[in-house]
């Protein structure tokens, strides 16, 4: 609606400005613009709304494409006019205005393409002109194809929990092509599965995703799992995963790891030791007697002496529970049993 509004306003200013200025003397005004006032100002007023319609289609816009060409233009008109001044003495006052337009034109342009290139690593340079981006809600997610194939991801940003950029590296959209033209069918059913879910956050409205190229030849030779880490790194941003060895390896290395396990684990209900669960028994556990069931989140429940009921629905009584980035597993026995342990 705002920026309805200053559209609006600016369509106005501009109506305004271009009929006071055709509607001064003749005299004052070139010939063909005297001779055709109106056409003058439907020509003029057009070429101003250019802009308007341009800026109504072009929806996504990038700040630091912005902040590249508004600083190429500056350095390069500033380092003409050095130049100019510097090689006045040694231009003959013929070829000075040729001259003065060629640096005009060359070096706003030379400059303006190497920051659009170098626009990430600029800021390195001078640290207080920051090119990349500036996103809502803190440092990037940087994430990696299982999480991706996971899927978990999609849905926790669905319940607007996390305002932040995600960003996908180009070796990690490489990596889940490959697992999608895989030759086995399991591999190729979970690598279109990661970019069904790619593709879900990109239409998400709610979500800011970010294709972030990396091009740089020392990183070629590196894993997967370190160019996450390295890129984290550069981006100072935090990895989502749910590798254990890639967790691992970003903790070492002193990148923060979001991992979607410990993040599941953490929404589940917790059960405390003493308190009733009802759970059906999938099938016998490892240890003789036992019986194993799950809750409704996924979650393994283990009841001893409860082997023997495959297909049963029981009542438990919780004893303990494991909980770790692997997932969680509650240990308990039969209401009857407890009961019948107490006495």
């Amino acid at each position: 609606m705002l920026i309805t509004v200053i559209r609006v306003l600016y369509a106005f200013i501009c109506a305004g400005a271009i009929a006071a200025a055709v509607q001064v003397p003749d005299e004052k005004l070139p010939q063909i613009i005297a001779d055709h006032k109106f056409a003058a100002f439907i020509l003029l007023f057009g070429m101003t709304q250019i802009l308007t319609v341009g800026d109504a289609l072009i929806r996504h816009k990038r700040l630091e494409v912005i902040s590249a060409v508004y600083f190429g233009l500056l350095i390069g008109s500033l380092l003409a006019y050095l130049l100019l001044l510097g090689l006045g003495p040694v231009i003959q006052e013929m070829f000075r205005p040729l001259v003065a337009l060629l640096l005009g034109i060359m070096l706003p342009y030379i400059c303006i393409s190497f920051l659009l290139q170098t626009k990430d690593d600029f800021r390195f340079v001078i640290p207080y002109v920051e090119f990349a981006r500036e996103v809502k809600g803190g440092r990037p997610l940087i994430i990696d194809t299982s999480s991706l194939i996971d899927g978990r991801i999609a849905d926790v940003m669905d319940t607007n929990i996390l305002d932040t950029q995600l960003v996908i590296a180009s070796f990690v959209l490489e990596e889940m092509q490959a697992i999608a033209d895989s030759s086995d069918k399991m591999r190729r059913t979970r690598g279109r599965r990661g970019l069904d879910v790619l593709t879900k956050l990109q239409q998400n409205p709610k979500v800011d995703v970010r294709m972030h190229e990396v091009k740089e030849k020392d990183m070629a030779e590196l894993t997967v799992d370190q160019r996450l880490v390295a890129l984290a790194k550069r981006l100072g941003g935090r990895v989502v995963t749910n590798d254990f060895n890639l967790n691992k390896v970003a903790s070492v290395q002193g990148v923060e790891v979001i991992n979607l396990n410990d993040v599941s684990n953490a929404l589940k209900p917790r059960y405390l030791p003493g308190e009733q669960l009802r759970i059906k028994i999938i099938r016998e556990g490892e240890s003789f007697g036992q019986g194993v069931g799950y809750l409704d989140d996924g979650t393994m429940v283990v009841c001893e002496q409860a082997g023997g009921l495959v297909g049963k629905e029981i009542e438990v009584v919780v004893t303990s529970m494991l909980q770790n980035s692997a997932g969680r597993m509650i240990f308990g026995r039969m209401m009857g049993s407890a009961v019948a342990a107490s006495r």
